[in-house]
């Protein structure tokens, strides 16, 4: 039986998926800055649509034109955004007000709280930085870092894992490594969309009809560009948007490389459905992420492509939980995870209090 909040949790993690898809559709449709100020939309709590409205925003942004496909684009993210927000300040209220209870965890979700307040911040900066890359690039992450806290509350949430015995500690190095790749592939991703140099090479497997293009790395990833431009549509000429798209390309590759290993680890490790999951999340991106080459960038696999991140993010994150919950043997009213011998007998028992974070 799953413990209390599992539910919640789940639905958490599914708005914040929602939430992630809705900022890759306003950052695709460049409607990063469709309202020009925050938490509101040129002073108003929607999008300007009366004359009076209207008249308003003129006056008081003149820069900024009411586009109102893009002022309900980036509104309506944030609407689900202060959702996801409340949602989580919920889970993190039950959690601490049920701590005590045995195995419950109150940290991740208290952990959660923070982060979301971090993402509301990064979100603000995203407007009034005029989308700076850095910037846009840490909110992206602290989306799919979001997704990925509330997916592993719900994981242990649920109880619905049996023990497995003792596998090889190479299993457990490389699905950690494969997490770590992962998630640099997706920071990558972020710095693509955020210098818009998802079209930078429009031919595969070459770029530019070249196995090794014209790039310019150095400014492609110069961390320290100025703030105060808009940044909407990018700064970086094309020999640095190639760089980065380059670099992406190149990711892909590692990530390929250490995915199948993981596969071909799990499968021998008697955890078969692991690793058809692994092979299925990761031929599902890597055909998205050809697709947005091949036909230009059409928004809907470009979104898809930002869905098919977040699985791959999540996969891993369900692999790494996985074969760390280990076979154990009950003592009294807790769990230990040292050793206890006696006589004959070796219990590998474990203490539960980790399982409170």
């Amino acid at each position: 039986m799953a413990r209390p909040g599992f539910r919640l949790a789940v639905c958490a993690t599914l708005l914040a998926l929602l939430v992630v898809l809705l900022g890759a559709y306003t950052r695709l449709t460049h409607a990063g800055l469709g309202c020009p100020d925050w938490p509101g939309c040129y002073g108003f709590i929607s999008v300007p649509k009366t004359d009076a409205q209207l008249a308003h925003a003129e006056l008081h942004f003149p820069e900024h034109p009411v586009e109102e496909a893009k002022g309900w684009a980036e509104m309506v993210h944030r609407y689900f955004a202060g959702s996801l927000a409340l949602v989580i300040a919920l889970l993190a209220f039950q959690a601490v007000r049920r701590h005590a209870h045995d195995g419950q965890p109150y940290r991740l979700p208290v952990l959660l709280l923070g982060v979301v307040l971090a993402q509301a911040a990064f979100g603000m900066w995203t407007v009034t930085l005029k989308l700076w890359p850095q910037v846009v690039t840490a909110h992206l992450l602290g989306g799919f870092t979001t997704v990925s806290l509330l997916f592993l509350l719900s994981l242990r949430l649920s109880r619905a894992f049996a023990p497995l015995p003792k596998l090889p500690l190479s299993l457990r190095r490389i699905a950690a490594l494969a997490l770590l790749v992962v998630i640099g592939q997706i920071a990558l991703g972020g710095w693509v969309s955020a210098n818009y140099a998802a079209v930078a090479c429009i031919d595969l497997p070459t770029c530019h009809g070249q196995w090794w293009p014209a790039a310019d790395f150095s400014n492609g990833f110069h961390l320290t560009q100025h703030v105060g431009p808009n940044y909407l549509g990018g700064q970086l000429d094309s020999d640095a948007r190639t760089a980065i798209h380059v670099s992406h390309r190149l990711g892909a590759m590692m990530v390929l490389a250490v995915l199948l290993l993981l596969s071909w680890k799990l499968q021998r490790n008697g955890l078969g459905g692991l690793a058809r999951l692994v092979l299925l999340a990761l031929t599902l991106q890597l055909g998205l992420g050809i697709s947005n080459v091949l036909f230009h960038l059409p928004l809907g696999v470009a979104v898809a492509h930002n869905a098919g991140g977040a699985l791959l993010l999540l996969t891993m994150v369900l692999v790494n939980y996985r074969i760390r919950v280990v076979d154990k043997v009950r003592v009294g009213h807790g769990w230990r995870l040292t050793p206890v011998v006696g006589g004959q007998l070796t219990h590998h028992m474990r203490n539960d209090s980790w399982r409170r974070f």
